[in-house]
């Protein structure tokens, strides 16, 4: 498989937009290693192997262990997560299937106690990023490198 078209160099400004939320993402209250294990669901979710790899590579740099991340797929199945992680987790799953069950209120109800308002919307706009990420690599073929 051949990539498609280099995204950043096509169109730049639109880079720069997402870079611009990527920067506001950074600025936030969340916990690098909880933004790393949420990019890296989503991806597997939307099936991006692009940003599976980026953001799996990233989060060992920022001292994840492999145990945890080869079982971020069954997170509910393991012992390796904190309640706060597995808020996360489970916002990211309901936010990225947004089609089948919008967000239940179940799920809504799991997150809130985890974090303050402001992080919820850092959490929300983490979990928008990722799905746009995944879908300019996935679209135009991204390859891991």
């Amino acid at each position: 498989m051949e990539q498609r078209l280099d995204f950043y160099k096509a169109n730049p400004a639109a880079i720069k937009a997402l870079l611009g939320v990527e920067e506001r993402i950074g600025k936030s209250a969340l916990e690098k290693s909880l933004t790393e294990l949420v990019r890296l669901r989503a991806s597997q979710i939307n099936g991006c192997a692009y940003c599976v790899d980026m953001h799996t590579t990233d989060a060992r740099k920022g001292g994840e262990t492999d145990r945890r991340l080869a079982t971020v797929v069954v997170w509910r199945e393991t012992p390796f997560f904190t309640d706060r992680e597995r808020a996360a987790l489970e916002w990211t799953e309901a936010l990225t299937l947004v089609s089948h069950e919008h967000v239940p209120d179940a799920v809504w109800e799991a997150v809130r106690p985890h974090f303050s308002d402001e992080e919820l919307v850092d959490l929300t706009l983490l979990v928008s990023a990722i799905n746009a990420w995944n879908r300019f690599a996935i679209s135009f073929r991204a390859m891991p490198r």
